[in-house]
């Protein structure tokens, strides 16, 4: 089981998410936005991975997790997004020399439920 820091601003969206990672056996603190994650890590940066929406109204996924792993670098970061510009490199987990992560991978909306936690729970066993 893992600690997941959940940032999703549509508020469906997050509970589908949070409902789908605790069916799992994930312990899960979900967010509305990336300002409400900084704080839940601010009070509490034990968390194995943040799953977090790259667009958000405050602070956006991207700045959360930079702030996050600036922080905690064995914090593993995962992406989703709803726009398919977003230019990353969504197959990768690639790590640094300190073993954080340089590219986390981003999971493009629409997708299922199953691929959700087949991706995290593959990204939560990388490098254990």
């Amino acid at each position: 089981m893992a600690k997941i820091l959940l940032a999703e601003d549509n508020s469906s969206m997050r509970q589908f998410l949070e409902m789908a990672l605790r069916n799992a056996g994930h312990d899960v603190a979900a967010t509305e936005d990336g300002l409400k994650a900084y704080e839940a890590f601010t009070a509490d940066n034990s968390y194995d991975l943040l799953l977090a929406d790259i667009v958000m109204p405050g602070m956006d996924g991207i700045e959360l997790s930079q702030k996050i792993t600036k922080q905690r670098p064995e914090t593993k970061v995962m992406f989703i997004t709803g726009f398919a510009a977003v230019a990353m490199d969504t197959d990768t987990n690639d790590t640094d020399a300190s073993g954080a992560q340089e590219r986390p991978p981003v999971l493009s909306k629409p997708f299922h439920l199953n691929d959700l936690i087949r991706r995290v729970d593959e990204l939560l066993m990388a490098d254990a």
